[in-house]
């Protein structure tokens, strides 16, 4: 057998495997839309715990050097049409002004507290902050979150059973000031109105996120609180809560407006940082992958780790070998035949988009479909991400918080979101 006969043999087995996960990921659509149907026949039944007995709720919120957004994030919190919260502000060691203005905060407000902790990281300003919670359920947001006037109230309504130990809400861009932006913007729709309603109806919703999530306190204090030495805090407990035998639960109406990142060299550190935050959860939970044991969840998550790691490595990896077949005249699919199936797949992610920003009902963001072009490069983008982070995990390379650089940039107020979401 030739290198050609194996590189042919290669690409026509990768593909098919590629084929078939992409084709299994497209029964999130069905069972998206039967989330939506369960989630409006049920909704005047969620009032189970919090909305009755009023729970005081503790918004925790981390930061390093986020003196440029902080405080508009704040405000938003303070403007909720739920009343019985308090916030707490914790500096993780910050070398601009946002110790100053988080202090500032604190004396001016009431329900807002302060911290300050030399840099520790964001896992540890988290825990800082759950030690001095009062609250009966936690939210973490992240300093340049802007909350709609109900994206309180809509969380604690997903705490609409004993067993749900924790809530995620729905995060989209704030900053769409930019060509990035405006793609992530739309491709977003596909994450949170699809894919988070999908597996919420299968509670297998594998993470509650950092920007906007809710928990309940005794139950994050009776696991430990977040691990420090992770980059995927956030996905780490999740996992956790699952493993205690509690549900998480999606509420699409809980939004949260967030900084996307604005330029290339913003994105990769952020997606190097999430693909090594699920790396080393992969490791630290593999006893739970493919095990009955955890219920669905833990089946899910065989699959997931497929789709999330080895997917998109083979991915790179076919691509690569491609241009190698059709240079020595062996490639796999006519030169014709691979135009049609390149504008199929462009065509399936257009109809999958649309049908994501329907279900959250965000058509505003439609006008941005003209990224489409870019979405092929970016799917090869977040695989290059990826191998970078395995090849940082196998070094062992240091794991560092890498947060976003703030533009301060808010192009979706608090109350247009509001109306957006009511829309």
């Amino acid at each position: 057998m030739t290198l050609v006969d194996v590189a042919l043999a290669f690409v026509n087995i990768g593909g098919l495997i590629i084929l078939g996960f992409g084709a299994v990921k497209l029964g999130y659509v069905p069972l998206a839309l039967y989330f939506n149907r369960l989630y409006r026949h049920n909704a005047a039944k969620h009032r189970y715990l919090a909305l009755n007995d009023t729970p005081l709720v503790s918004v925790i919120v981390p930061g390093y050097n986020e003196a440029v957004v902080i405080t508009k994030c704040v405000e938003s919190i303070l403007a909720s049409r739920y009343r019985r919260l308090e916030v707490i502000l914790v500096d993780d060691g910050s070398s601009d002004a946002t110790p100053d203005i988080m202090a500032e905060l604190a004396e001016q407000h009431d329900r807002v507290r302060f911290l300050s902790q030399a840099n520790a990281g964001k896992g540890a300003a988290l825990n800082r902050g759950i030690n001095a919670a009062d609250g009966e359920i936690l939210m973490f947001v992240d300093a340049d979150g802007i909350f709609a006037p109900d994206t309180v109230l809509h969380m604690l309504e997903g705490f609409d059973h004993r067993d749900v130990g924790a809530v995620c809400g729905d995060d989209r861009p704030v900053n769409l000031d930019r060509v990035l932006t405006r793609m992530l913007a739309v491709l977003s729709h596909v994450g949170t109105g699809l894919v988070r309603r999908a597996l919420s109806l299968l509670h297998c919703l594998p993470i509650v996120s950092g920007n906007i999530g809710a928990f309940r306190r005794d139950l994050v204090r009776e696991v430990g609180g977040f691990h420090e030495d992770t980059l995927g805090e956030d996905l780490e407990l999740t996992w956790r809560i699952y493993e205690a035998g509690y549900r998480v639960r999606f509420q699409p109406k809980a939004l949260v407006y967030a900084e996307s990142p604005s330029t290339l060299h913003g994105l990769w550190r952020q997606r190097v940082r999430w693909s090594r935050g699920l790396l080393q959860t992969l490791r630290m939970h593999a006893k739970m992958l493919g095990r009955p044991r955890y219920g669905p969840f833990g089946l899910f998550l065989a699959f997931n780790a497929m789709t999330m790691v080895v997917i998109p490595v083979l991915q790179l990896s076919v691509l690569a070998v491609m241009p190698f077949l059709y240079i020595a005249g062996a490639g796999p699919i006519p030169g014709e035949i691979l135009a049609i199936l390149g504008w199929l797949g462009l065509f399936v992610s257009l109809t999958l988009i649309i049908f994501s920003i329907g279900l959250n009902r965000s058509w505003r963001d439609a006008r941005f479909l003209w990224t489409l072009p870019l979405w092929p490069l970016y799917s090869v983008f977040v695989g290059l991400a990826l191998t970078s982070a395995i090849v940082k995990e196998v070094k062992g390379s240091p794991a560092v918080w890498n947060k976003l650089q703030r533009t301060g940039v808010i192009s979706v107020t608090a109350t247009e979101a509001c109306d957006r979401k009511q829309a």
